[in-house]
């Protein structure tokens, strides 16, 4: 397995980090237990989740994820074996969000309950607090990381403006620093992420691992027409994505997997691996088949002829 550097952090992952949004949500725990041992059994260890995952099901309070991979954690014996990812930040309910430092670290405590473990290998801010100052944020983390409890931090949907502030916060104070950078991109959603975040992460030398790296499941190919998205639980997110530009794209990639014995969904998942300054795609699965088209995507070499054809008709996005 060829390992990459996360940031300056001292850690090494493999080129797929898998999503934990679906345990307890759209897999349940014997179906979450197959898919982290076929992950494990062919030498993926990068797991990425969060406290608030997953909320928004109906009866669900946030922490399923992380109580699923705890269990199997402990049942596997693996913990040491596994690079564990998980979040800090979103709503949980009763005023428990943001990142504020008294809020961070009772939050950091119930996540490693929940996880059955002594460490978080990366904690991240899920999402941005301009309601609170970097260095309050960055003050918690360093003491949760003398304390052992976490080992180094990264930020999710941070703007190139705010991560580099926080950049500048850490150089001034000798606080820790994000190492690692979880923005959405795709070869349907590039803009967000190359305009300004991209150059930033490769100056600062900070990893990044993409979410949504198929598009919701539009990079796969399921979705080829118009209203193909219609009373699906992914509508209002693969919409934007229906349409001349979408399509032509898809068959973009049709070419291209044909030509690699590939599906289109692997060759995706091929172009972020071959990104410069990509660290790992985030992915997830709710089949055993799924996760081993994941896998070998990430196992795929594209050639430069084809990444150059990826590139021209993904060019910007494809949004509408």
């Amino acid at each position: 397995m060829d390992l990459r550097p996360l940031g300056r952090s001292g850690l090494s992952v493999p080129p797929l980090c898998f999503g934990g949004n679906v345990f307890g949500w759209t897999a349940d725990e014997t179906t979450s237990f197959a898919l982290l041992d076929r992950l494990l059994d062919q030498g993926f260890t990068f797991i990425d989740t969060a406290d608030v995952y997953s909320r928004w099901a109906p009866g669900h309070s946030g922490g399923e994820s992380e109580t699923i991979l705890g269990r199997w954690m402990a049942a596997r014996r693996c913990r040491d074996r596994i690079v564990l990812a998980t979040k800090v930040g979103m709503d949980m309910g009763e005023g428990r969000k943001g990142l504020r430092a008294a809020y961070m670290e009772r939050a950091a405590e119930d996540s490693l309950r929940r996880l059955q473990t002594d460490r978080i290998d990366l904690y991240q801010s899920h999402a941005d607090d301009p309601d609170t100052p970097i260095e309050e944020t960055l003050q918690a983390y360093e003491r949760l990381i003398r304390a052992g409890k976490v080992r180094t931090i990264g930020a999710s949907n941070f703007s190139a403006a705010r991560l580099r502030e926080a950049l500048a916060v850490s150089a001034g104070t000798g606080l820790p620093r994000y190492e690692c950078l979880q923005p959405e991109y795709s070869l349907a959603e590039r803009a967000g992420y190359e305009a300004e975040l991209e150059p930033l992460c490769r100056a600062e030398g900070i990893g990044v691992i993409s979410y949504f790296s198929l598009a919701a499941g539009f990079l796969t190919g399921k979705y080829r027409e118009a209203g193909a998205a219609a009373g699906r639980a992914r509508e209002a997110r693969v919409q934007p994505y229906l349409n001349p530009k979408g399509f032509a794209l898809l068959r973009e990639l049709d070419a291209v997997a044909a030509a690699h014995g590939a599906t289109p969904a692997q060759v995706a998942l091929a172009w972020l691996v071959a990104r410069p300054g990509l660290t790992a795609p985030i992915a997830s699965a709710t089949t055993t088949a799924q996760l081993d088209d994941l896998i070998a995507g990430v196992r795929l070499t594209l050639d430069p002829q084809a990444i150059a054809r990826l590139d021209q008709a993904s060019r910007g996005g494809v949004r509408a």
